[in-house]
């Protein structure tokens, strides 16, 4: 009850929650195309910068072909298999994953997004964007 309104900032933008390890194989062992996986939480600075800057990033003209999401603290199963993808990156909630053709191309890590504005979020996300997309 209390992480839905965490989870609304997502969903209610595009993002497909995964919620299994198995949801989350079906979603990335699947290498065409690009794929942005937010690692989605409930700190501070998940709620302060990182899902307001995905939601601004998400308003650009060019986007990945998936949005996806995890939520870490909630479905540990699937928070960890989604990670083995994001080796050998160490764990980071909040985090932001950008996949091309299965190939792990952009990883914003929690220590990324701390300290930084919503807008400095999106501006690294469009430009991976604009590269990657």
């Amino acid at each position: 009850m209390l992480v839905a309104p965490m989870r609304a900032e997502l969903t209610e933008v595009g993002f497909k929650e995964l919620k299994s390890a198995s949801e989350v194989e079906n979603e990335l062992n699947d290498t065409a195309g690009t794929k942005l996986v937010v690692f989605n939480s409930v700190c501070g600075c998940a709620a302060g910068t990182c899902r307001p800057g995905v939601r601004m990033a998400v308003k650009h003209s060019k986007l990945p072909n998936k949005l996806l999401t995890v939520f870490a603290g909630m479905e540990a199963d699937a928070v960890q298999k989604a990670r083995e993808y994001t080796l050998p990156y160490p764990p980071s909630s909040p985090a932001i994953a950008l996949f091309k053709d299965g190939e792990l191309v952009t990883f914003i890590e929690r220590h990324h997004i701390e300290g930084r504005s919503a807008e400095q979020i999106a501006n690294a996300l469009i430009g991976a964007f604009d590269q990657h997309c």
